[in-house]
């Protein structure tokens, strides 16, 4: 088995080109990998720290959801007892105004009663002294016996 020169002179150039290689061309490649890779490193870790902040913020929003849900009942009740006091209130103010326009009509109703007795007095007076002038056949003086008949008006 020869080796011959030029297998001798191809094995010399490929130390040389793998000596160059190894002393220019692969240390500025490793690194660009181990960057690569440390970025890669550094934007998984920040993945993870944004979803572990995510979450985090999702709580607080559920947390936030749930107090303002509350809030918002809790205010809703309170103004359908607003609602519910202002019917009553007003209930109570048209049942007393009610009872101001009933209390007016009776009060009214006796001035008018009054008066239709007063008038049915004096009729009733008025008649009975025709009546007593025709029983007589003659006529009665009211202005004499005035006396007479404001007795006979108040016993009626």
């Amino acid at each position: 088995m020869f080796i011959n020169a030029s297998l001798i002179v191809q094995m010399i150039v490929f130390l040389l080109l793998v000596g160059f290689t190894m002393k220019f061309v692969w240390p500025p490649i490793v690194k660009a990998l181990d960057e690569r890779a440390e970025k890669i490193r550094e934007g998984l870790s920040a993945a993870d720290k944004a979803k572990a902040e995510l979450k985090g913020a999702e709580a607080q929003i559920a947390k936030e959801l749930a107090a303002t849900k509350a809030e918002s009942g809790k205010l809703i009740g309170d103004a359908e007892k607003r609602a519910a006091a202002i019917v009553e209130e007003a209930k109570k103010k048209a049942e007393e105004e009610g009872a101001k326009i009933v209390a007016a009509a009776k009060a009214d109703a006796e001035q008018q009663v009054g008066r239709a007795r007063e008038a049915l007095r004096e009729q009733v007076a008025a008649l009975a002294v025709k009546g007593a002038e025709q029983i007589l056949q003659r006529e009665v003086n009211a202005g004499v016996h005035a006396e007479l008949l404001s007795r006979l008006k108040t016993e009626l």
